[in-house]
């Protein structure tokens, strides 16, 4: 019977540019998807950008253009990456589309009819420098629960727990610095304490088979209250207060949904705009509506999402849909992150980041990193770590020297002595190689099921050990010279063939394109499971071309290389890339005079400055100059500053800006560092133009 599912992976983020982190959840999502289609069942496979909430708007506000216009240049983006690593999306929306609108309304709507939508009075951090009410994001300071410093104001990404902004220990504004002061405002709860959704969770997330057993022991442990009281399941606060990017609550004046709340529910809208575009019945046949085919029993719903939000998919998200009288999903994965060499963070600077575009930009297969990342994988939660010399090994012994040189070492006798025809027919020793193959077809394709890919790869693996085995056993080569063995030798290079083309199937959800270039080759329709029943027989094969190089160990040296440093030119650096007068004009540069100079305890680089930039107070400005300067040659100078910085706590206190001093690039070879003082007759607060 053809299964009928819907497959999403987390929406990014509409901030920046898809990392490794990314591309691995896709690939590892794109190959299950893969697979299933080549079962012959029928995949909706979605995604959309996460376009809301303050951190775009700020971005926006700060690049000059409006919150959709700079999610739509980094929607731009996306299709490099997408493509690059043949990642097969139906359909690719954003959380701001009018479908995600429409949806998240009528489900909020659901929600409250249900009573299950409450409105308190809260006390909520206020930026007091910026004048505005601070998303969770924007507050970060010490976890409540295990005490990590600059945590988020809503989760910890140390230990997992979520928690109030109000929670936090020393907090501060990640705008301005600022320490912020509780204002209250009326915010929109979902009462996922409600008893009704405590049942429905227990019972949801305990079902056998729906989680992984992982994931189900990290939920008990946020069921479960205290001897004090304190945990279980707190109501979650959905709405946040203008100005915010978002969609607005239907019957809230200047309130908005938080983004967390519309970001799954993008989903569905990304899933509606694919049907409305015609997408299914083009592809499919489907003659039913979006409406209809999410609310079809049948219908499987799955999420691949990366174990930092675990907690919104596998309890808000669930308990949203489950009360606004919607199918809720049948199974959510989550996977672990990936780090570099035994389980570092990765690091651009340190040399140690994987930059997906730059993988592509050096010429490397992306297909290497597709069987690489998917030879790492299983169902559980687990890091992949990326590993240079196993990155390496496995590509050149495997991809190339156990699977791509069946091909090799037997096309060209088809090719040369046989017109590029195979046998009808193969001898007994073939034939119980291929059924060998054949009759692992089930263990393969419960391997794909299960998202055992690193299990399915050795599988695979271990029946092209086989075939090569076959291939040192019957020695072609030795047979091509022999005089009236025509037949054995076409008959020992069919196998080969047969047994390649076995191979590529069970390969093709991870190498889709590998597999389009054996296809050719073969002169076959595309491959699916099914192909495993038949033999070619006797078909006339193409000329065979070089399918995949090795890795090149520079390239991956190339690849993971810590930026050069800034090459020195006799004046000093050399000139940063070209600005426009529009550009300049943005950095606001004042006179400032020093008005006192202090050195700082627990810091022999930094300065303390106060600062007359002709304002009517006075500036705190920390300054890495005590090396240059003591603080007594400084008081009453004037200097330039750039007064429209944003604030910047450090260590020691808020610095209010930054004074311009000039030095070389390579201070060791080049000690000193040199304040601007401009001359006699400027005076506090003009502006340098």
């Amino acid at each position: 019977m053809t299964r009928q599912l819907f497959v999403t992976t987390a929406l990014p983020y509409a901030n920046g540019k898809f990392h490794i982190g990314h591309i691995m959840e896709y690939i590892q999502a794109d190959i299950w998807v893969r697979f299933q289609r080549m079962r012959g069942n029928q995949v909706h496979f979605v995604g959309a950008d996460d376009a809301h909430g303050a951190p775009i708007m700020i971005a926006a506000e700060k690049a000059g253009i409006t919150p959709q216009q700079f999610v739509a240049n980094i929607a731009a983006g996306r299709k490099e990456y997408l493509d690059g690593f043949h990642i097969s999306f139906d359909n690719w929306h954003s959380t701001d589309g009018a479908e995600n609108h429409v949806l998240a309304q009528n489900i909020y709507l659901a929600l409250r009819d249900a009573g299950l939508i409450e409105v308190r009075a809260i006390e909520q951090f206020f930026d007091p420098d910026k004048g505005m009410f601070l998303p969770d994001r924007f507050i970060k300071g010490e976890c409540p629960k295990c005490g990590a410093k600059d945590q988020y104001g809503d989760s910890c990404e140390s230990c997992g727990a979520v928690y109030a902004p109000t929670e936090l220990k020393s907090p501060y504004s990640a705008l301005s610095g600022a320490t912020p002061v509780l204002k209250t405002s009326d915010h929109y709860f979902f009462k996922l304490s409600d008893a009704r959704c405590f049942e429905f969770l227990q019972s949801w997330t305990q079902e056998s088979g729906r989680l992984q057993p992982e994931v189900v022991n990290k939920i008990k442990e946020w069921f479960t209250k205290d001897e004090e009281g304190n945990g279980g399941l707190g109501d979650w606060d959905i709405s946040r207060d203008a100005p915010y990017f978002g969609i607005e609550i239907p019957d809230a004046p200047g309130k908005y949904f938080y983004v967390w709340l519309d970001a799954p529910i993008g989903y569905l809208a990304s899933l509606k705009n694919w049907f409305d575009k015609g997408g299914p019945a083009a592809k499919y046949g489907e003659t039913r509506s979006f409406d209809e085919f999410i609310a079809d029993p049948a219908v499987e719903q799955y999420h691949f999402i990366g174990k930092d939000i675990t907690y919104f998919h596998t309890l808000f998200w669930p308990a949203m849909l489950q009360f606004s009288g919607r199918k809720t999903p049948t199974n959510v994965f989550v996977h672990g992150f990936m780090t570099v060499n035994n389980g570092e963070k990765m690091s651009k600077s340190r040399g140690t980041g994987l930059d997906p575009l730059k993988y592509l930009s050096l010429g490397m297969n992306p297909e290497w990193l597709r069987y690489y990342i998917a030879a790492k994988l299983n169902s559980h939660v687990e890091d992949v770590d990326f590993n240079r010399d196993d990155f390496t090994a496995r590509v050149n012994a495997d991809l190339i020297g156990k699977y791509v040189n069946i091909a090799s070492r037997a096309a060209g006798f088809i090719a040369k002595r046989f017109g590029g025809r195979l046998s009808a027919d193969v001898g007994v020793e073939g034939r119980v190689l291929l059924d060998t193959l054949r009759a692992h077809r089930d263990t393969v394709t419960g391997l794909y099921e299960a998202r055992e890919f690193g299990k399915v790869l050795r599988e695979i693996m271990a029946l092209a050990d086989r075939v090569n085995e076959y291939v040192d056993q019957n020695k072609p080569w030795e047979i091509a010279k022999q005089a009236g063995q025509d037949a054995v030798l076409q008959d020992v290079c069919t196998v080969c063939i047969e047994a390649f083309r076995l191979l590529t199937i069970y390969l093709k959800p991870v190498l889709p394109a590998l597999a389009a270039q054996v296809e050719a080759f073969l002169q076959v329709e595309p491959l699916d499971f099914h192909a495993t029943e038949r033999a070619l027989g006797a078909h006339a094969i193409g000329s065979y071309q070089h399918l995949m190089q090795r890795v090149d160990p520079k390239l991956l040296e190339e690849l993971f290389a810590a930026p050069e440093p800034e090459k020195l030119i006799p004046g000093g650096e050399e000139l940063a890339p070209e600005i426009k007068i529009d550009d300049f004009t943005k950095v606001d540069l004042r006179i400032a005079r020093i008005v006192k100079a202090e050195t700082v305890d627990g810091s022999t680089k930094l300065l303390r400055l106060t600062l007359d930039v002709g304002e009517g107070r006075t500036r705190n400005v920390f300054s890495g100059i005590a090396s240059a300067y003591k603080p007594e040659d400084l008081a009453g100078k004037l200097t330039v500053m750039v007064a429209n910085l944003a604030p910047r706590k450090m260590k020691f206190g808020i610095s209010e800006g930054m004074v311009l001093a000039a030095s070389h690039a390579d201070e060791k070879a080049n000690p000193g560092v040199f304040v601007l003082e401009p001359f006699p007759g400027a005076q506090p607060g003009m502006r340098v133009r």
